[in-house]
C-alpha cells in the first residue's frame, strides 16, 4: 500500500506521469482494492472518521487514464469511461433492475439495491437498502443496516480534494426525498423524516430542551429530525429559511427496529 500511495501522490503532483504504465497500473490497483472493499476513501477509527486523501486522489486520476467505451447489457447500451460493477451473486448482493453500481464502489454482502445508483468510491454496508431512485454519490460512506428511502440523494465528493465524504452511520433511516450533501455526517441510529435537506450551512437545531442547540455539518446519534424553517432578516425584509429540527431521540433501551417504529409513531414523522 505504501508503494501504491507513493505512486499516486507523485502522479497527483505531476500529471505527466499518467502516461506511464506503472502509474496506470497503480491507479487501477487502488480501484480494484476499493471495488473489493479492502480500501476505503474514509473509515471509522477510535478517534472518529479518517479520510484517506490519497485514495480519493486515485479515484480522481482514474478518469483521465480511462477511455470511452460502449457497454452493452442486453438491449441496453451505455457509453462511459467507468465499467459497471459485476458478479453480484458472488458477492451476495441483491440488485433489482434497473439498479446500477460503478466499478470502484463496494457493496457488502446483504446489500439490497432497488432501481438506484451507487457511484465510484462509495462504500455501502451489509443489510442496507438503497431504495427506488435513491443515489449514493462518489466516495459516500453508508453504514450497515441503513435504509435510504425512495428518491434520497446522498451527495458525492471528489474535488475539492480536502472535502470530507458524506457519511451515514450504522442503523440510520433516511426518509423519502431527503438530501444529505457536502460531507455532512449523520450519526448512528438517527432518523431523518421526509424532505430533510442537510448541507454544511444548514442549521440543525435541537428543540427538545429549554433552549435551542444548533449544529452544523453533523446530526448527533439517535436524533429524530424533520424539516423546519427559521426567520432571517434580509435588506428586503424577514423571510423563512430552511433548517432541520431535532425533535427527539430514539431510545437506546430498545432494539433498533422497535426504536425506529417508536420514533416514527411517537413523533409523527413522515417518511
Amino acid at each position: 500500500m505504501q508503494d501504491l500511495q507513493h505512486t499516486i501522490e507523485n502522479a497527483w503532483d505531476n500529471r505527466a506521469l499518467l502516461k506511464e504504465d506503472t502509474t496506470k497500473e497503480a491507479i487501477r490497483a487502488v480501484l480494484e482494492e476499493l471495488d473489493k472493499g479492502r480500501l476505503r476513501v474514509a473509515e471509522p477509527t477510535a478517534d472518529g472518521w479518517q479520510v484517506n486523501q490519497w485514495v480519493k486522489k486515485a479515484v480522481v486520476l482514474y478518469f483521465p487514464i480511462q477511455t470511452m467505451e460502449t457497454i452493452e447489457v442486453g438491449p441496453f447500451e451505455f457509453h462511459d469511461k467507468i465499467p459497471l460493477k459485476t458478479d453480484y451473486a458472488g458477492q451476495g448482493v441483491r440488485v433489482v433492475p434497473h439498479a446500477i453500481a460503478r466499478h470502484g464502489a463496494y457493496l457488502e454482502k446483504g446489500v439490497i439495491m432497488m432501481p438506484s445508483y451507487v457511484n465510484i468510491g462509495a462504500w455501502v454496508g451489509s443489510g442496507t437498502m438503497v431504495d427506488t431512485w435513491a443515489t449514493v454519490g462518489s466516495c459516500a460512506q453508508i453504514g450497515r443496516n441503513v435504509h435510504l428511502s425512495g428518491g434520497v440523494g446522498i451527495g458525492g465528493v471528489l474535488e475539492p480534494l480536502q472535502a470530507t465524504p458524506t457519511i451515514i452511520e450504522d442503523d440510520c433511516f433516511i426518509g423519502s426525498r431527503s438530501i444529505v450533501v457536502e460531507g455532512v455526517r449523520v450519526g448512528k441510529e438517527a432518523v431523518l423524516g421526509a424532505n430533510v435537506v442537510l448541507t454544511q450551512s444548514t442549521r440543525i437545531i435541537d428543540v427538545t430542551g429549554d433552549e435551542p442547540v444548533t449544529y452544523r455539518g453533523e446530526v448527533p446519534p439517535q436524533s429524530v429530525v424533520i424539516p423546519g424553517t427559521y426567520t432571517k432578516e434580509f435588506p428586503a425584509g424577514a423571510y423563512q429559511v430552511a433548517c432541520a429540527l431535532i425533535i427527539g431521540k430514539r431510545k437506546a433501551s430498545t432494539n433498533k427496529k422497535t426504536s425506529l417504529n417508536d420514533a416514527l409513531r411517537e413523533f409523527n414523522v413522515a417518511v
